[in-house]
This record gives structure tokens, C-alpha cells and sequence, in this order.
């Protein structure tokens, strides 16, 4: 459920009751005979039986573990969702998800995607047999048509990445289920559990890197995928046992504490993402801002009608050329050069050298992944500071000196 009324810049009221959520479900104290109120971290990979055969929930730690457990409760609740697994990353939860699969089978991919997803499909689960499309599902017309009998997995990102496309998951999900026993996932790693709930609006599975914002402290590595369906919960718990990509106690512990900060830390990325994305939007040095919250953006009323609210992910093109691009993010100093996103620091990256450089320059270019595409995962810092730091750095790319 959702609160009543309109959240800021128009969009949907925020989950009900998401803080109190994050912070007791799967937390009970009286789970543990210490009573202890944080949750422990349980790093024993085996378990006492009573009797052979008889164990109280927990046998070995690859299977199952009480730290681990405390996790997938709270982020099932976030999500909305019956069920939640952790996974040792978010491509682990990708290649699980993929062994639902058999060869044969074809997947239908968003065109626009995280590298790692792009290269895994194309490179990896293709050589086992599966057909893999690429095709632009913002557009639910292109989906429709790359349908066949054997399309067996559709998987979208929306927000994607880097180029910031906003998937309608409804008419996804109308479209994909028409059609019968294909199941759409919907990588929400963008957005996190705080303002998008997949599966309320049709998705079949919900996943995650938790490495980003779910976590929130660049700390940590693992993948989350949260359900409803029993039966594909069953599999999956089969695949995540069988398979064995499962993350430690102790990532388990630092992502579950993260969790409890999710709603606080949101609610400021937006703050300070929709300051930023303003500021960029109105300076003379910047082509063009791509961020879902600005009316600008093209599916800008999509994003209002699906979503609470929006990340701190921002794609801008920095007038010029490569060169410009470079010298900006080396005068950066609040900003720091670096892969991944959603932490609680303000990060920037050339995504066509650096994380879509696995991309074939052809799809890159198709997708407009550019050299002057710059993406910008805005932290918790002032925002005040973090626009000094993006207005000084245009400058130093642009001045006389820089060439």
C-alpha cells in the first residue's frame, strides 16, 4: 500500500510503513537466545542436528543461514514482495536466474543494459544454447513483435542504464503474459525497493545488484532477486542451493544494516539528483541532461505514473569532444573517478570507455554511448558543494588552457 497524496515534483505517494519495515522485519530479538536487538553474524557453516536428519532450519550454510535469512525477510517485505535470495552478486542473481532456462530457450533483452548484463548474455549464456534478442522494450510494439514460441525470459532495466530509458513494467508485463509461461524480470537496481515496486505492476521476479543503492556503502557485492510465485520461488531456491552463488554472513550483515537507512538515503539522492540535474540542465558547457525526474526527460510522466520518486543517477553529454570529457572528469574533486554507483559518495565515469566499453562499439553507438556521455551517481554530500565541484570542473574543461 501507499500513503495518500502526491510526493514532491508530482510523483507517487511513497510504500506505507517502508522505514518500519526496513528496520524490524526479520529482526525480531527474541529469534536469538542472546536477545540480541542486531542482528548477529553467524559465520558457522554447519549446523548441530538433533537427530540424523533433524535439523532446527538450518544444516549447512551454502543452503541456508541465519544471518542470510534475516536479509531475504526484510527485503521481501520492501519489495512487496512473498519471498526474497540473496545472491554472491548481482550477476550470480543474473546467471540463476538465467538456469530457469534450458537451450533452446530465447531471452528478450533490454537493448539499453548494464554491461556486465550484456556481455553475460551475449557472450556467456549464448555459448549454452540460448538464444539471445536485443530489443528497445520502452517501445512494447518492438517487444510484441520479437515474441516467439521459444521466447521463454524477457529482462528490462528501467530506469536503464546508462541512457536512463524508462520502461512502462505494466504494459511490459501485458504484453509478455499474453503470450503465456514467459517470465518478465525487471532489474530495479536503479531505482531500489524505495521508489519502484516491480512486481506490484506485473514483473514476475524483481532483482538487484544490492551492491548499489540497496546496500548503499560501496562496501559490499551481491545480488537480490525477490518474488511471489511459489513455484518460481522453489526453483530458484533449488538453483541458489544447487549452484551455490550465495553471499557471506558478513555481507549479509552489512547489507541488512544497510537497509535500515534505505528510505533516509533515497530521499536524499533525490534532493540532491534533481539539484544537480537542474543545474547541469541550465549550464551553457552541457549538450543534453537525461534524468527521469526533470520534465525534460521523455518519459518523464511515465516515471511519475510508476515511481516514488527518482535515484541520483544522472547521463548528461558534455559539449565537445572525448577530450572535453577527459579534462572534466580529471578537474573533478568531489567527484570521484570510479565504476559502480549508489553509495553514500558522489561517483562519475565514461561509461563508453569504461563500463559499456565490453558493449560492441556498433550497439554503443546505436544507443548513443557516446564519448562525451558522462554518468553521474550523485551521493549524500552537500549539494550546494557537489555543484561547485560539476561547475568548476566545466569550466577547467573548457578553458583555453585545457587543450
Amino acid at each position: 500500500m501507499q500513503k495518500k497524496g502526491v510526493s514532491p515534483h508530482g510523483f507517487l505517494p511513497s510504500f506505507q510503513h517502508f522505514a518500519t519495515q526496513a528496520i524490524h522485519v526479520g529482526q525480531d530479538p527474541d529469534q536469538w537466545t542472546s536477545r540480541a536487538v542486531v542482528t548477529p553474524i553467524s559465520m558457522s557453516t554447519t549446523f548441530k542436528q538433533g537427530a540424523p536428519g533433524k535439523h532446527s532450519g538450518f544444516e549447512y550454510s551454502r543452503s541456508g543461514n541465519p544471518t542470510r535469512n534475516c536479509l531475504e525477510k526484510a527485503v521481501a517485505a520492501l519489495d512487496g514482495a512473498k519471498y526474497s535470495l540473496a545472491f554472491a552478486s548481482g550477476l550470480a542473481a543474473t546467471m540463476t536466474i538465467t538456469h530457469l532456462l534450458k537451450a533452446g530457450d530465447q531471452i528478450i533483452c533490454m537493448d539499453d543494459v548494464y554491461g556486465g548484463t550484456n556481455r553475460y548474455f551475449r557472450r556467456v549464456a549464448s555459448e549454452f544454447g540460448l538464444k539471445i534478442s536485443f530489443v528497445d522494450c520502452s517501445k512494447t510494439k518492438l517487444l510484441e513483435e520479437a515474441i516467439t514460441p521459444e521466447t521463454k525470459l524477457v529482462w528490462v532495466e528501467t530506469p536503464t542504464n546508462p541512457s536512463l530509458k524508462m520502461i512502462d513494467i505494466e504494459a511490459c508485463a501485458h504484453t509478455v503474459h499474453k503470450h503465456g509461461d514467459i517470465i518478465l524480470v525487471v532489474d530495479n537496481t536503479f531505482m531500489s525497493a524505495y521508489f519502484q515496486r516491480p512486481l506490484a505492476l506485473g514483473a514476475d521476479i524483481c532483482m538487484y545488484s544490492a551492491t548499489k543503492y540497496m546496500n548503499g556503502h560501496s562496501d559490499v557485492v551481491m545480488g537480490l532477486v525477490s518474488v511471489n510465485s511459489e513455484s518460481l520461488h522453489d526453483r530458484l531456491r533449488f538453483l541458489q542451493n544447487s549452484i551455490g552463488a550465495v553471499p557471506s554472513p558478513f555481507d549479509c550483515y552489512l547489507c541488512n544494516r544497510g537497509l535500515k537507512t534505505l528510505q533516509v538515503r533515497m530521499q536524499r539522492h533525490f534532493e540532491n539528483g534533481m539539484a544537480v540535474a537542474q543545474f547541469l540542465e541550465s549550464n551553457p558547457l552541457v549538450e543534453k541532461v537525461i534524468y527521469p525526474g526533470l520534465p525534460s526527460h521523455p518519459q518523464h510522466e511515465l516515471a511519475k505514473r510508476q515511481c516514488t520518486g527518482c535515484p541520483g543517477m544522472i547521463t548528461f553529454y558534455i559539449k565537445g569532444t572525448l577530450q572535453h570529457a577527459e579534462t572534466f572528469l580529471k578537474n573533478l574533486k568531489l567527484f570521484t573517478l570510479a565504476e559502480s554507483l549508489g553509495g553514500y559518495e558522489s561517483l562519475a565515469e565514461l561509461p563508453a570507455i569504461m563500463t559499456h566499453a565490453s558493449v560492441p562499439k556498433s550497439h554503443r553507438d546505436a544507443l548513443g554511448i557516446s564519448d562525451t556521455l558522462i554518468r553521474l551517481s550523485v551521493g549524500l554530500e552537500d549539494k550546494e558543494d557537489l555543484m561547485e565541484d560539476l561547475g568548476q570542473a566545466l569550466k577547467a574543461a573548457h578553458s583555453p588552457n585545457a587543450r
